[in-house]
């Protein structure tokens, strides 16, 4: 077995070891893993980025303030009994259009019924002492012109007289107020319209004026939508109003009619009522959408960058201007005023003409070299022609290739 013989020195003694050959070889993978480590590497040339530009422009404004309204009636109406009582009938429904003088509810009329027959029979007993009461004072006229009883005794039946009919008128009017009350259990519709809800049904006991039916009179009509405080200064009455109808994709015009005085409790935001055009019916309770003219913007000029554009830093918004000239990038701080559909407006930070990177944005750095990106779908046409004539050639016969002799 071959041997390696090492010679260490340590001052003026030397020192010597020897190793097999199995130890030789594991001292050689030693050193040279201790040189490789101590070898330098470089770092890998960082890659060229490929990024997307755009020309900074100025172009006009699209989009504009939106609202989702509803369509409600002008007048609604709750139609209740003016007596209580209990429902027997409910003739109404839900959808259903009436017309004025409509049943729609009755309730049990047996009791007015029979306060009504007790009042008849009070104007009935108090017509025979009306009449008794007239009688006397007749026949006591009559006496007092023979000078048989004293002006005194005449005067008595005279107001006996006046007693009684005062009496009568008073039980006729007790009969007219019982005879009102047996009519009010029934409920009729003393408008046009739409029945919209039901509020009782049959069985219910109701008091006087408990709402039973609702009914959306016909006529005009109104669409309902709220606003921010912010933007509440800007809707006036009398404005123009775009309403465009989800269900048939159509726009009718309107004009604001009544702007709320103070805002919702719930919502904070201030309920705006629109008049439509009479020969505008759209369906109550229809979903739209409000476009308020003063709230528009369209046409303004202003610049507008991709959203992708934008990149997001400590202090706030900024994008990637490119340099032409040297193809490097460096970062331009901007101020995003608002949003048009898609797009960011910009309200500082750049110019027209500047080329501003739409894609790539998160992974560039200040100073880095880059390239455009082109598009290579222009040579797949050359790549599919070639694809097409090795076929070409693989579906000919065998007979029309050369033969080898």
């Amino acid at each position: 077995m071959s041997r390696l013989f090492v010679h260490f020195r340590r001052g003026s003694t030397v020192i010597s070891a020897h190793f097999s050959r199995t130890a030789r070889w594991s001292l050689l993978v030693v050193a040279t893993a201790v040189l490789g480590a101590c070898a330098r590497q470089e770092a890998a040339p960082e890659p060229v980025r490929a990024v997307k530009v755009v020309t900074v422009g100025v172009s006009g404004i699209q989009a504009g303030y939106e609202f989702s309204g509803e369509v409600k009636p002008r007048v609604e109406s709750r139609l209740g009994f003016r007596v209580a009582g209990k429902i027997t009938q409910r003739q109404a429904e839900v959808g259903q259009h009436v017309k004025a003088g409509a049943l729609l509810a009755q309730l049990d009329p047996q009791d007015y019924r029979l306060a009504a027959d007790a009042a008849r029979a009070q104007v009935a007993a108090a017509s025979t002492n009306r009449d008794l009461a007239a009688a006397d004072y007749k026949r006591y006229v009559t006496l007092r012109e023979q000078n048989f009883i004293s002006g005194a005794e005449l005067e008595r039946r005279e107001t006996a007289l006046k007693a009684a009919q005062a009496q009568l008128e008073q039980a006729q009017a007790q009969l007219a107020s019982q005879g009102n009350q047996a009519r009010y259990t029934t409920l009729v519709a003393d408008v046009s319209g739409i029945v919209t809800a039901v509020e009782a049904e049959p069985g219910q006991v109701v008091s006087a004026g408990t709402p039973v039916v609702r009914i959306a009179q016909d006529g005009a009509r109104d669409v309902v939508f709220s606003v921010p405080e912010d933007k509440v200064v800007a809707v006036r009455p009398g404005s123009d109003v775009a309403v465009r109808l989800w269900a048939g994709n159509t726009t009718v015009q309107g004009k604001i009619r009544e702007v709320a005085a103070s805002a919702d409790p719930v919502t904070r935001t201030y309920p705006v009522k629109v008049s439509l055009d009479a020969a505008t019916q759209p369906p109550l309770g229809a979903t739209v959408t409000v476009l308020p003219q003063s709230l528009s913007h369209a046409g303004v000029q202003v610049i507008k960058l991709p959203t992708s554009a934008l990149r997001q830093e400590g202090k706030g918004t900024a994008v990637w201007l490119l340099d032409k000239a040297t193809m490097t990038v460096k970062l331009q701080p901007v101020q995003v005023a608002s949003a048009d559909g898609n797009e960011a407006v910009i309200a500082s930070g750049v110019l027209p003409g500047m080329l501003v990177v739409t894609a790539g944005v998160h992974v560039l750095a200040p100073g880095q070299k880059v390239t455009l990106w082109q598009d290579k779908t222009s040579a797949m046409p050359a790549v599919a022609a070639q694809g097409d004539a090795v076929k070409a050639v693989a579906a000919a016969p065998s007979a029309a290739l050369p033969v080898a002799k």
